[in-house]
């Protein structure tokens, strides 16, 4: 796939404008907090915390209750030769997609400006020309190396239908699982790329074929020194993403 064209990198865009968002909730900063991190501290975190923050994600809310979502956790022994695996499935070619998916689907328009407005700045931040194709094959590479988590969640999901509304509840289950890092001072990334290569995590994990990844979640104590946690994106304004029906005031 070729690299996004060159772009200037937008500043971040706040939240929201509108007068309600004056009026922060309890999960107001939690939710602003939380930002993708590509570079973790070694080291483990204690059984408890990871024990509370699935504890918090298996509070989401899903289709009639199913709950989805099976998911494996890694971490030591285990982790390493994951990540073995997946690098080595990368080096030779062998991409196994349960769902597949990269920037050339998002054709043309604002979400492939989008995708670009963050590679511009995320390859910015860490000192990456364009032109430097080593320096963005190891940042690829970092992907399969977890960042340097300690620890990563694989979500696998059954698929029921065209597994769309599957995936929503898994999405959700994500979101309780990321809002429950940044609520205990850790950090985590969701990653696509974990499932460009399914057969070879079940394969390692010892998981059905009935089951498809859908992404995986590296997460670990924040390396708050590293110039791959300091840039943020920001969001577009309601304006772009909300049409309002009979509801004034709000916009």
């Amino acid at each position: 796939m070729a690299d996004p064209d060159p772009i200037t990198p937008t500043p971040p865009t706040p939240l929201s404008s509108s007068p309600s968002s004056s009026i922060p909730s309890p999960l107001t900063g939690i939710a602003c907090a939380r930002h993708a991190i590509r570079k973790f501290l070694p080291t483990p975190l204690a059984p408890s915390v990871i024990r509370g923050v699935l504890e918090d994600a298996q509070a989401a809310p899903s289709n009639a209750n199913t709950q989805p979502w099976t998911v494996h956790v890694v971490s030591g022994a285990t982790r390493d030769r994951l990540s073995a695996g997946l690098l080595k499935a990368h080096d030779e070619g062998r991409f196994s997609y349960d769902f597949p998916y990269g920037v050339a689907d998002l054709s043309e328009g604002i979400h492939l400006a989008r995708a670009h407005d963050f590679a511009a700045t995320f390859y910015g931040a860490v000192g990456v020309a364009r032109s430097d194709r080593a320096a963005r094959t190891a940042r690829t590479r970092a992907n399969l190396e977890f960042h340097g988590a300690p620890h990563a969640a694989f979500l696998f999901m059954p698929m029921f239908g065209d597994g769309v509304r599957v995936a929503a509840d898994v999405g959700m289950y994500a979101q309780n699982f990321l809002l429950s890092l940044t609520a205990r001072g850790l950090g985590g990334i969701p990653q696509a790329v974990l499932g460009f290569h399914a057969d070879t995590v079940r394969d390692i994990l010892n998981v059905p074929e009935e089951l498809k990844l859908l992404f995986g979640i590296s997460f670990g104590e924040i390396d708050r020194t590293a110039p791959e946690n300091t840039f943020r994106m920001g969001r577009a304004p309601l304006t772009q993403t909300v049409t309002l029906h009979d509801t004034p005031g709000v916009l």
